[in-house]
């Protein structure tokens, strides 16, 4: 009965913290030609459950390694930290989510029609390529987490074939769940900006859990991860201010349609 209760525990990790990854694929999908697209979804969770298995037996074998410290910054005053493989992958995953979304949303700004259909397809393997690396630096954090939850408490070791089992749940879950959030965005374009703007703050929390575990601080101030309670609580009010936003733009167009109704001819 333990192992059941800690395999849904896993898997349900592997749930909560597949919610950014999981958009990120289905926007990062969209690159490429329409016909290619679901194709291309599978392709790269496919080969992410894959890497992330991978990764699992490294991190749990090197995992001291990955602590420790490459360089440091000793600029009193202005900027010091220590960093370490982790937190520069991390740091580096920040950057190209931030740089993702801002170009995505700067694109949407210019262009009128909200779409890509001014754009050349992007080439699957380099979206693939995109896709699985982004799953392989989301990855870390649900690894390390994944391991102090299945800790064998007798020897202090993971119990591996369980976490295992968690990833490939978790990667058919996601699966499954991806052509049905890509179908949505697609039918409701609106919530496409959205999106964006939510991996826009996945980016800041990257940046922020990067900087905390190089232990940064700039001009004497110390950088905060940012909390997965936060994390959600700030998409919540960005869903719900888009609900509210939404609804009162639509009782807006319906007022003025009835104006011009009602007006005589």
């Amino acid at each position: 009965m333990e192992y059941v209760i800690t395999l849904l525990l896993l898997v349900l990790l592997q749930a909560v913290l597949g919610f950014d990854n999981l958009l990120y694929i289905s926007l990062e999908s969209k690159r490429v030609a329409p016909e290619k697209q679901a194709y291309v979804r599978r392709l790269g969770i496919g080969l992410a459950v894959g890497f992330r298995i991978i990764l699992l037996f490294v991190v749990v074998s090197l995992v001291e390694n990955f602590q420790d410290p490459w360089f440091s910054l000793s600029f009193k005053g202005v900027a010091e930290g220590t960093f370490n493989l982790h937190s520069l992958i991390v740091l580096l995953g920040g950057v190209f989510i931030l740089y993702t979304a801002l170009k995505e949303i700067f694109h949407m700004i210019g262009d009128p029609h909200l779409g890509h259909g001014n754009q050349k397809p992007a080439s699957v393997t380099k979206t693939v390529s995109l896709i699985v690396t982004m799953n392989v630096i989301f990855s870390f954090d649900s690894i390390l987490s994944a391991m102090a939850l299945a800790k064998n408490e007798k020897t202090g070791d993971p119990r591996l074939p369980l976490m295992i089992i968690a990833i490939l749940i978790g990667g058919a879950l996601m699966i499954w769940l991806a052509d049905k959030v890509s179908a949505f965005l697609q039918k409701n374009r609106m919530y496409e900006v959205l999106g964006l703007f939510i991996l826009f703050i996945v980016g800041i929390m990257l940046l922020t859990e990067g900087a905390h575990l190089a232990h940064l601080k700039i001009a004497g101030n110390e950088i905060v991860a940012m909390t997965k309670t936060t994390f959600y609580f700030v998409v919540g009010v960005l869903v719900l201010t888009d609900l509210v936003q939404t609804r009162y733009q639509r009782n807006l167009l319906a007022k003025q349609e009835a104006k011009l109704a009602n007006r005589p001819s």
